[in-house]
């Protein structure tokens, strides 16, 4: 007999946490696939402030692994894989998982947005090496170093000021003004004020400068003149881009910025196939929302294995 599983999920973060969460509790198999870290970007988030029923706030991993041990409680299988291709055919929906063919009646495309790059000399060859786009994953290696960060929305400042419980300075590239929201613009003036973050407006970061095998400075245009500050690292926080390469050719419609479009059911043009969370045309890109509309996908879900079954 075919192997067809009733439901696949791609990508592990909220959103699809969320939605297994109500899929295997109504007894509908899900496996979902990771090919990278269990949480998505909400797991490698220092603290996740506006969460609703965290008065606190709530660390970022912690959430996280209670999604998922959640989700594991009413049986979600999570398999580590990397989701190549999609396509639909004769009525199921046919994934490339490393490299081998999957076969679902119903797809969750929950990947989730990557960190976007500044695309300059140096940040290629430094990657990894002084060049970072996860605070919570890398900070502890700059103890006592000075830092750049790069980027003047919510989350470049808010990584911005928790990378000071690791470096002695930290200035801070905005391309324009801060962004961020009021709240975090008044906790960074306490750092500004403490001398722990310098903050420099209209100033676009040209080139990241190395030496022997390291980074050594960080080559900018503020307000126009070229200057040069000192550092030991750089983190690029300046937004989000869409992980949905891998649909080119699969049928599934995306937007001019390559996020899906989806219908008010969060369905996408392929039959079967839905998406939810940050890679959705339209997300607001909040935690809160992504896992919302992972109830809403998990419903619509059912309710299309429901009429293939009555076919």
């Amino acid at each position: 007999m075919e192997d067809i599983k009733p439901v696949v999920m791609i990508g592990a973060g909220p959103s699809a946490l969320a939605a297994a969460i109500y899929t295997t509790r109504e007894g509908i198999a899900t496996t979902l696939y990771e090919k990278g870290v269990v949480g998505g970007l909400a797991a490698i988030t220092d603290k996740i402030d506006n969460y609703p029923g965290f008065p606190d706030g709530v660390p970022g991993m912690e959430l996280a692994d209670n999604l998922r041990k959640q989700a594991e409680r009413f049986g979600a299988k999570i398999d580590y894989g990397d989701v190549s291709a999609l396509r639909h055919q004769d009525g199921v929906n046919i994934l490339t998982v490393d490299g081998q063919e999957v076969k679902a009646r119903a797809v969750l495309i929950a990947t989730g947005s990557g960190y976007k790059k500044l695309g300059i000399p140096g940040e290629a060859e430094f990657y990894g090496r002084g060049v970072h786009y996860c605070a919570t994953c890398d900070g502890a290696f700059y103890k006592g170093k000075r830092l750049v960060v790069v980027g003047g929305g919510n989350s470049g400042v808010q990584e911005a000021m928790f990378l000071t419980r690791f470096a002695e300075h930290i200035d801070l590239l905005v391309r324009s003004t801060i962004k961020a929201s009021k709240t975090l613009q008044d906790d960074l003036q306490k750092y500004i004020d403490n001398g722990k973050i310098t903050v420099h407006l209209q100033t676009v970061a040209q080139e990241i400068v190395g030496e022997d095998g390291a980074v050594a400075a960080v080559r900018v245009l503020e307000n126009g003149a070229e200057t040069t500050f000192e550092a030991d690292g750089v983190f690029v926080f300046i937004g989000l881009k869409p992980n949905t390469q891998f649909l080119a050719d699969s049928g599934v419609e995306l937007d001019e910025y390559g996020f899906i479009k989806t219908d008010d059911r969060l369905a996408t043009a392929l039959p079967g196939v839905f998406a939810s969370g940050d890679v959705r045309s339209g997300a607001t890109m909040q935690v809160a929302s992504a896992v919302g509309e992972g109830a809403t996908a998990a419903l619509s879900i059912r309710e299309y294995l429901e009429g293939v079954k009555a076919e």
